[in-house]
């Protein structure tokens, strides 16, 4: 049986046996006009760990940034001013006894040093160990799996989702037991970094320790989240497929507008800063690097027969926020509002219509289901219901297999139905919508879990609020299962997990039920 790479055993594996593995065989030499000794590398290289994602049948990214001094303030992380050679590995076993593939590549000052390799020629459906080295040092070693081929038989499928993990506000607990989940793949729908200046009880302050704005400041701040334990582990356990929402850039920015209002250039030359930093620092294609203040992100994976996943980008192409906080005002259902863009909506749209798998799933950031008391309902579909209603008869007019929505944002847990008819408690369900808590933005709280919380929106099925954690899902030809996992704490650096509470949906079968 497969094991996740707890994060004991991913530290472990970073150095201690760097000197013998350096003689394995496999190992590929530089690129062809670059010699491998083009200068010293500097010691401890690999501070932020090894990251996967984007997966494949045939081909994963692997990813890790040269950073020895990880919050060095003009954001070069301590490297020199050139390129350096970096070689990986990817093999069978994680002893490195059955290498597969390797190569070299160079990491750029220009990119901050940081690498995306998109490994080809590999199996579907399996599980391989990866590697890099650069100089004489040894990066730690990280598990990743490829995707299904398309259309074979899945069994079952194994994933969770995340969001909200501000520094400052606690320790990565969340992720130390998501990093010992069974799983096949991970999603984070967006908060990865927080851009404000907090500074914390817990002595995790931000790094500056004022609002980011600049390149350097975002690659500082993107570093110091990866010089984490914890996120470190949860990176090198399995493959991840992440998005952004807005704290990656700034608090409730929408397309091209700044919240509070700033000169479109200005804001776009800061946004353009913000998705570079981004990129650099995840498991993502290189082809889709940022074009200055543009960055295509939302993108399509399908899981064998069982399930498509469609990642969204619910901020670069959205219509500024509506003035009425309740989204309750005319403006809120003005059709020519858009929440996706008008690209992005017709790849989706064409993606659930043309799509054959049993399940669809979108990984996405705000909610989608109504609900006046979630937080600010004009940043969520609820202020966007045009866009909304537009996708919701999709699902019910295309007859879309069995969509499923996960969100984030809102630092609490739901479980909603999602219906064309808000108002209709007798509506009957045209897909399901599992909204995860925070990793660990807001803090401990005092736990309130309620089921069936509100009669008049009795779509809703679950609301809690207080806990951390994250979602674990199972996906079967059957029914999808979801466990709400939240950890007793994410104030002291250690802390177990519980299942809180349980859901399924049957195939077949819109709606949301409770076991």
């Amino acid at each position: 049986m497969n094991t996740p790479l707890d994060r004991r055993r991913f530290l472990a594996l970073g150095g201690g046996t760097a000197a013998a593995a350096l003689t394995a065989s496999h190992w590929a030499s530089a690129s062809t006009d670059t010699p491998v000794h083009s200068g010293p590398v500097p010691d401890g290289v690999f501070r932020l760990g090894v990251a996967s994602g984007d997966p494949l049948p045939d081909r994963v990214v692997l990813w890790t940034r040269l950073a020895p001094q990880p919050l060095a303030l003009d954001g070069l992380g301590g490297m020199p001013d050139r390129r350096v050679p970096v070689q990986w590995q990817v093999s069978r076993d994680e002893s490195f006894t059955q290498v597969v593939r390797a190569g070299a590549t160079m990491a750029d000052p220009a990119d901050a040093h940081s690498v995306h390799v998109d490994v080809a020629g590999l199996e579907p459906a399996r599980w391989y160990y990866y590697r890099f080295r650069s100089g004489s040092e040894l990066s730690p070693v990280g598990r990743t799996r490829t995707a299904p081929a398309p259309g074979a038989a899945v069994n079952r499928l194994n994933f969770a989702f995340a969001s909200c993990q501000n520094y400052p506000a606690g320790y990565y607990t969340a992720h130390a037991n998501l990093a010992r989940e069974d799983l096949d793949v991970a999603f984070h729908l967006g908060d990865y970094i927080y851009e404000g200046g907090g500074q914390s009880k817990l002595g995790r302050g931000h790094v500056p320790n004022h609002e980011i704005r600049s390149l350097a400041d975002y690659r500082v701040r993107h570093a110091q989240y990866r010089t984490d334990d914890n996120l470190q582990a949860v990176h090198a356990a399995f493959p991840w497929v992440v998005t952004w929402d807005d704290h990656e850039v700034e608090n409730n920015w929408a397309g091209d507008d700044s919240d509070p209002d700033s000169p479109v250039e200005e804001f776009l030359a800061r946004r353009a800063s913000a998705f570079k930093a981004y990129w650099e620092h995840m498991p993502i294609r290189a082809n889709r690097a940022p074009h200055g203040p543009h960055m295509t992100l939302y993108r399509g994976f399908t899981f064998g027969a069982l399930a498509t996943f469609n990642v969204l980008d619910t901020r670069q192409y959205r219509s500024d926020q509506v003035a009425c906080k309740q989204a309750d005002c005319a403006d809120a259902f003005d059709p020519a509002r858009t929440m996706l863009g008008d690209e992005q909506e017709a790849w989706l749209f064409a993606r659930l219509r043309e799509s054959r798998t049993r399940w669809n799933v979108l990984a996405q950031q705000v909610p989608l289901f109504e609900d006046p008391n979630v937080g600010q309902p004009s940043d969520k579909w609820e202020g966007y219901r045009a866009s909304r209603a537009r996708l919701l008869d999709v699902f019910a007019e295309e007859r879309v297999g069995n969509p499923v929505v996960l969100t984030g944002d809102v630092h609490k847990n739901f479980a909603a139905d999602l219906k064309l008819d808000w108002d209709d408690p007798a509506a009957p369900a045209v897909g399901s919508e599992f909204v995860g808590t925070s990793i660990s933005s807001g803090g401990d709280g005092t736990s309130v879990t309620r089921y069936d919380p509100d009669p008049a929106n009795p779509h809703i099925k679950f609301e809690n609020s207080g806990d951390r954690g994250y979602v674990r899902l199972s996906m079967s030809d059957v029914e999808l299962r979801a466990d709400y996992r939240v950890v007793d704490t994410v104030e002291r650096p250690e802390s177990g997990v519980r299942t809180l509470a349980s859901f399924r949906v049957e195939a077949g079968t819109p709606g949301i039920r409770r076991g």
